[in-house]
């Protein structure tokens, strides 16, 4: 197994392209070829984790959190960021960070905290901008199912469960061959009109690269006339945190009790009761505060998150219930997840979970 395999495996979860700006996932130290026989998964990247890897023999290390997440201007060791960055390339460990892009899909951290918490058809609570592009291509009419196949099996086409989506207006199109040229249909010198069809179909940002791999090999003209346009539209596929409702409305006593349960969190911080019952709720994996608005416009009766400061506790305005779990709390289970992704993938491949509690909060009760 090389670390190319996994990482593009995940990738194809989690796109890079889905991380928000200030992050920093992706392959951060390693070579792509490096050959690797065991991987450990981490959710954070301590030099505790490194040392257990190089126990069991792990050469690569899959963290949610990125180790350096900041620039890096020195490598003496001064800072723990340093020192494992250090370690992990004199024993030849690769160092691989999904982080907000994993949060940001359908089947990723917040998704892994419903199923925990036991709410039910989430969706994403706010959705990503940015994220789809359109393609507009104009072929000979006799040509156009092949190019549209070809773009809808790259991944095109897609409008939420609708599949090879596209619109389709005929007309004509005119060019004149240049001296260097081999066209497809004319004559060389003369301007030549042809029928064709114009294609349009969206895709989603990250994938374009295929989509127009796609569109060059299946179109016949030597020169491909296309558009890629911008799209303002929201995509439901991606996005930060998610909701969903309960089975059973609860008051919110019995509701943070059941939280507290199933996430092992030593204790919650919230607002002042509300009065209401739970029986929708958002939830955000880490620091989730900005989603507050988005939680309320959504009808949440709860939002469940973490790193909450004392005055944005206050912007609750008595609306809704917000529950702080705990950065790790509410994260911990990231680790399963991409435990169940990769064994899915790759079952034979050895993959360990750390025994390390890498939470670096301490609770004094």
């Amino acid at each position: 197994m090389k670390v190319k395999e996994i990482t593009a495996y995940l990738e194809t979860i989690a796109p890079l392209a889905y991380q928000e700006d200030y992050d920093n996932a992706g392959l951060i130290c390693g070579h792509p070829d490096q050959e690797i026989s065991k991987a450990m998964i981490s959710l954070d990247c301590t030099e505790a984790v490194v040392d257990e890897a190089i126990r069991k023999g792990c050469e690569l290390i899959i963290s949610h959190h990125p180790i350096v997440f900041k620039g890096l201007k020195k490598l003496n060791g001064k800072t723990y960021v340093e020192r494992v960055v250090i370690k992990a390339i004199k024993h030849d460990i690769a160092l691989y960070a999904i982080h907000t892009n994993l949060d940001n899909v359908l089947d990723g951290v917040n998704k892994k905290i419903c199923d925990v918490l036991d709410i039910n058809n989430p969706v994403i609570l706010k959705q990503k901008d940015g994220a789809l592009k359109k393609l507009v291509t104009f072929c000979p009419d006799a040509h156009a199912e092949k190019v549209r196949k070809a773009m809808f099996d790259a991944g095109a086409g897609w409008i939420g469960n609708y599949a090879e989506c596209s619109y389709n207006t005929k007309g004509f199109g005119t060019f004149k061959a240049g001296e260097n040229t081999n066209p497809f249909v004319g004559e060389k010198g003369e301007r030549h009109s042809e029928s064709e069809v114009r294609i349009e179909t969206i895709y989603p940002a990250n994938i374009e690269k295929k989509v127009t791999a796609a569109l060059f090999e299946a179109h016949p003209y030597e020169e491909v006339s296309y558009d890629l346009y911008p799209v303002s539209n929201p995509y439901p596929s991606v996005g930060a945190g998610m909701i969903g409702e309960l089975d059973v409305e609860m008051d919110e006593i019995d509701f943070l009790r059941s939280v507290k349960e199933k996430l092992d969190a030593k204790v919650i911080r919230h607002t002042n009761l509300t009065g209401k019952k739970v029986k929708k709720v958002a939830v955000c994996g880490g620091s989730g505060g900005f989603l507050l608005r988005n939680a309320l416009s959504a009808g949440a009766d709860a939002l469940i998150t973490a790193d909450y400061k004392y005055h944005e506790f206050f912007d609750a305005d008595g609306k809704i219930l917000l529950a702080d779990v705990g950065h790790f709390e509410s994260e911990q289970f990231t680790q399963q997840l991409l435990l169940e992704h990769i064994q899915k993938k790759f079952p034979n491949f050895a993959l360990h979970l750390t025994e390390q509690n890498t939470n670096p909060i301490n609770y004094f009760i």
